[in-house]
């Protein structure tokens, strides 16, 4: 071992010797640093050194050398001397040559043999090495048995406590879960003994704890039906639960109980109570007070319940929370049953008469009521919305049960339908939208009434239409047709006079006590009257089957489903449409056909404008049967008598029934297009009554040569042309007073037209469109003639005796006549202005008329509240 420490030592000292001497001339930091001629020397002895070198390395010389150059070669250190007497023979040299060699040999070796030495003396140093080694060996195997055995020792000791300490842990594993699973069938007595302790109150915390208890105890078994007594544990458990849940009930039950009894016999003066009652804020503090203070206790209880119901499966928790609930609102019902009739009653007795208000007031007290209600059941619960809604749902079958004997006995249809308006809008949309839960039960009830007035409403409808519509009876007063126009206009031009100038009038001219306080009311609506254009745009002036139309329709559309309003718009159309042509038949026979029928267009203008703001469609799908194929198939039954029996295809039964089935026709009622089909008919009926006024000569005339013409046969010779010309009433001077008389019609008769036109429609554009036709007819009728003459044997004398004027000479002729006319309507205007005062006279005569009395009491009776509605007459674009 001290010859390894040496050895390593020696090392150690020759690499700190070579790396001290490679820091000579290290070239960053060298430890003797050497100036360039230093360098130089050092150098030049390199090179000397190399070459020595290269000289010694170079081949011995060969043996036939030169004894003088064999003996030069080596230096006097490195080879023996040569003996002083020389070398004589060849045997000296041999022997002076091993001599040499020998020696030059020994020299060469002397470091190796030292190194061999060295070796040696290492290999001895590690024999004795290898002995401690082995010796050391032995020791430690020796120590490792030694170990080995000990350890076997400790680690089967080791196994055996680790097993003990394994068996020790399921042991007591075991132990705490027996003790774990028999906690829940140990706690069964002393539940019991907390349940029937008389000081444990349901609203503390222990009562809390040993609910918590009983539900995991009946939690665990039902997860661990397999354990021993596991169904009679449960019976036990349920018998604490059913329990606790008594103490629950007894006690919710009788804090509700005291609340009702508090609040049904307040410990105060019958007077005072009754006083109390008359004040909203007193009854609302008489009917909620007790209940408010009860909720603050009956609350943390229910909630203690309600916790429970969806955490647990059992029924106990539901049952419990349905009965509290129901016991809560069957005693809010003993309080509120009696408190809403009475005021419902109370409330009726108020608007006696007035169902509208009966029906608004009564809503608005169940709608406060039902919010009231909600409120203070969510303070005693959480849950429960559907016990509830069946509760508000008896109080507000009261409300029903008030108002729908009125509304099943309601005759008046604005009344019906201002309780529809009630009930939807202010009601269902305003009310109910608005908080759909907590007046869910009110909705319900008060759509059940909406249902019932629409239901009156659409029978009073029916009935409104056939008694005043279609039943309707005009009077005088309604037919007279155009002397209430003139007399409206009349009042209108007065009333479009200054004031100063009325005054004016007033103060010479003696007014009679009817026309003054005509003058009166006039005064008022002098605005309005100027605003219209003529006096039938006035919704008073409309004939009354129309204006009933309008204002029924009206007051359904908002009231009555679409589905619904269409049927009863195209009845009630189609009846309107009827009575107009009924009323202007009859004003046709009593005045002009002209008058008839400017009546009857005017009122189909008004009807017609004024559905087009209804949105809806005015088409209805009606179905019927076509019984035309049983008739044929019938005869053809009967035709082939021996064919019934018949076995082949040609069966005459069985080409019945394929045949004779009723044929399913379904038709489409549009109200509109009636009207506009009754229109277009009036309109043209009244064109050619127009016409005939103003050229009804030439209409005759053209009627009678046209017979003549048509009756005579084909002609045979050119002399047949001459059958009308040798007619005495086809003469040039009968055609020429003709023309004359119909030129003399035309100027006489096309103001009094005009008039007309103007004096019912009022509108230019319609004026227009419907003299438009006229006019072309009148042209055109003249044109005709005049082709008539020239194609039938008429020479121009005739010609010019017959004075025929061209279709020029009848535009100019017609437009001369229309300014004129515009002249005479003005003269006509300003005379009726100048004499307002007797005009009103004699509308005021025409409105005490007893006839006009009667129908405007029927007219009040039948048709209260009606709304103003506006009219706007369109082109008749159907002319």
């Amino acid at each position: 071992m001290d010859d390894v420490a040496s050895a390593r030592n020696e090392n150690e000292n020759l690499r700190k010797i070579r790396n001290r001497l490679m820091q000579w001339e290290s070239k960053t930091d060298p430890l003797a640093a050497l100036s360039i001629e230093q360098d130089e020397c050092l150098d030049a002895l390199t090179n000397l050194w190399r070459n020595d070198e290269s000289l010694s390395s170079a081949p011995a010389p060969p043996a036939n050398a030169t004894p003088t150059k064999a003996v030069s070669a080596p230096s006097c250190d490195d080879v023996a001397q040569l003996p002083e007497e020389g070398l004589s023979n060849t045997n000296d040299f041999l022997l002076w040559f091993v001599n040499v060699n020998s020696e030059i040999e020994q020299r060469g070796d002397a470091s190796y043999q030292k190194y061999l030495q060295q070796l040696e003396q290492r290999k001895a140093e590690c024999s004795d090495m290898l002995q401690q080694i082995s010796v050391a060996m032995g020791r430690l195997q020796a120590l490792s048995d030694e170990y080995e055995f000990v350890h076997q020792k400790t680690s089967a000791l080791n196994t055996a406590s680790e097993q003990l300490i394994d068996e020790q842990e399921k042991l007591q594993d075991l132990s705490q879960d027996i003790q774990r699973r028999l906690h829940y069938f140990s706690q069964v007595e002393l539940l019991n003994q907390r349940l029937q302790s008389p000081t444990l109150s349901v609203a503390s915390e222990a009562f809390r704890e040993c609910l918590n208890k009983i539900d995991e105890c009946l939690n665990y078994i039902a997860e661990n039906p397999k354990f021993k007594d596991s169904a009679a544990f449960n019976v036990k458990y349920r018998q604490c639960l059913a329990k606790a849940t008594g103490l629950v009930r007894n006690y919710v039950t009788n804090v509700i109980n005291q609340a009702t009894e508090a609040t049904l016999h307040p410990k105060q003066n019958v007077s005072d109570a009754t006083n109390a009652l008359k004040a909203p804020d007193a009854a609302f503090a008489l009917y909620y007070g007790k209940y408010q203070t009860a909720a603050a206790k009956v609350k943390r209880v229910s909630q203690l319940i309600e916790s429970r119901l969806e955490e647990h499966s059992g029924q106990e928790y539901g049952q419990l929370m349905t009965d509290l609930q129901q016991h809560y609102l069957a005693q809010r019902a003993s309080v509120m049953s009696p408190a809403v009739n009475s005021s419902i009653q109370n409330v009726k007795i108020a608007h006696k008469g007035d169902h509208c208000s009966l029906t608004r007031s009564a809503c608005s007290f169940l709608v406060h009521v039902c919010q009231d209600e909600q409120r203070l059941f969510y303070q005693f619960f959480t849950t429960g919305a559907p016990h509830l809604t069946v509760y508000l749902d008896g109080l507000c079958t009261i409300l029903y049960d008030t108002l729908r004997p009125f509304i099943i006995h309601i005759n008046h249809l604005e009344t019906l339908a201002e309780i529809c308006s009630i009930l939807r809008i202010e009601m269902l949309e305003e009310h109910v939208q608005q908080n759909p839960t907590a007046l869910e039960a009110f909705g319900t009830t008060v759509h059940q009434l909406l249902q019932d007035v629409q239901e009156r409403l659409v029978f009073r409808a029916h009935l409104y239409l056939q008694s005043d519509i279609q039943n309707f009876s005009p009077s005088s007063g309604d037919l007279a047709y155009p002397e209430k126009l003139e007399m409206m206009e009349s009042i209108a031009l007065s009333l479009q006079e200054p004031a100063q100038l009325r005054r004016s009038d007033s103060r010479v001219s003696i007014i009679s006590s009817a026309s003054s306080a005509l003058e009166t009311e006039s005064v008022d609506t002098a605005y309005r009257v100027k605003q219209l254009n003529s006096p039938a745009d006035l919704h008073g002036m409309w004939y009354p089957t129309v204006r009933r139309t309008l204002v029924c329709l009206s007051r359904l559309y908002r009231c009555v489903d679409r589905p619904i309003f269409q049927g009863l718009s195209q009845e009630a159309l189609k009846l309107c449409i009827q009575s107009v042509s009924h009323a202007a038949a009859k004003i046709s026979a009593a005045k002009t056909p002209i008058d008839g029928e400017l009546f009857e267009i005017k009122h189909l203008l008004i009807l017609r404008e004024q559905i087009a703001p209804f949105r809806v469609d005015f088409t209805v799908k009606e179905t019927s049967l076509d019984f035309s194929k049983v008739k044929t198939a019938a005869f053809g039954l009967l035709q082939k008598r021996k064919q019934l029996f018949s076995m082949g295809s040609n069966n005459a039964l069985l080409e019945f029934l394929l045949e004779g089935t009723p044929q399913i026709k379904e038709h489409l009622l549009d109200s509109r297009k009636e009207v506009d089909r009754q229109l277009k008919t009036v309109c043209e009926q009244y064109i050619k009554d127009a016409v005939n006024m103003l050229v009804s000569p030439l209409i005759t005339f053209l009627d009678k040569a046209q017979a003549l013409l048509s009756s005579t046969t084909a002609p045979e010779t050119p002399k047949a042309n001459y059958a009308l010309r040798q007619s005495p009433w086809a003469s040039p001077q009968q055609i020429s007073s003709i023309i004359q008389e119909a030129q003399r019609l035309i100027k006489a008769k096309l103001a009094v037209l005009q008039r007309a036109m103007q004096l019912y429609l009022s509108n230019r554009d319609t004026e227009f469109i419907i003299f438009r036709p006229i006019r072309n007819n009148i042209i055109q009728s003249f044109v005709k003639l005049e082709q008539l003459l020239t194609t039938n044997g008429y020479s121009s004398d005739d010609m010019i005796i017959s004075s025929c004027p061209s279709a020029e000479q009848v535009s100019i002729l017609l437009s001369s006549a229309s300014i004129l006319a515009t002249e005479t309507v003005a003269s006509f205007a300003r005379k009726i202005s100048t004499s307002s005062s007797v005009e009103g006279r004699k509308l005021s005569t025409l409105t005490t008329n007893p006839e006009l009395a009667e129908e405007q009491s029927q007219t009040t009776e039948n048709e209260e509240a009606e709304p103003a509605i506006e009219e706007k007459v369109e082109p008749v674009t159907t002319a």
